[in-house]
């Protein structure tokens, strides 16, 4: 199961944005993954939960949103949606496409709770 390590290395990723924002605890984290990334959300949900184990997240919950897949058509020039299985341009139908979005894993936001300059507790979303 390759979503355990990626989820070490974001739980790597959120301590080190939290150390930057003087954070004591983090309570969200928010990822948005394409359909071709090779990450399975239900997987990665479940690697959370003992990737946080131990760590300034260790509470935290893990929302997942999904990215579209995206093409570029060399033929046309547009950019459109696409089928997982059928990467043809929406406009033309032409084959000849480039993959813009769709494939990546990104993390795209983090709720944390930190030191406000009056001692008080503030939650803090970083995107």
């Amino acid at each position: 199961m390759h979503e355990l390590s990626i989820c070490q290395a974001l739980i790597e990723q959120v301590e080190a944005l939290a150390r930057e924002e003087d954070a004591l605890q983090v309570v969200q984290v928010r990822v948005a993954i394409g359909p071709l990334s090779g990450v399975e959300p239900q997987l990665l949900q479940q690697a959370f939960q003992l990737a946080r184990a131990g760590s300034i997240a260790a509470t935290a919950s893990l929302l997942i949103d999904p990215l579209p897949v995206r093409v570029s058509c060399r033929e046309c020039g547009q950019e459109t949606g696409a089928e997982v299985a059928n990467l043809v341009c929406g406009n033309c139908g032409d084959w000849h496409t480039e993959l813009v979005s769709g494939d990546e894993m990104l993390l795209t936001q983090v709720e944390l709770v930190r030191n406000t300059p009056a001692g008080i507790l503030a939650d803090t979303t970083i995107n």
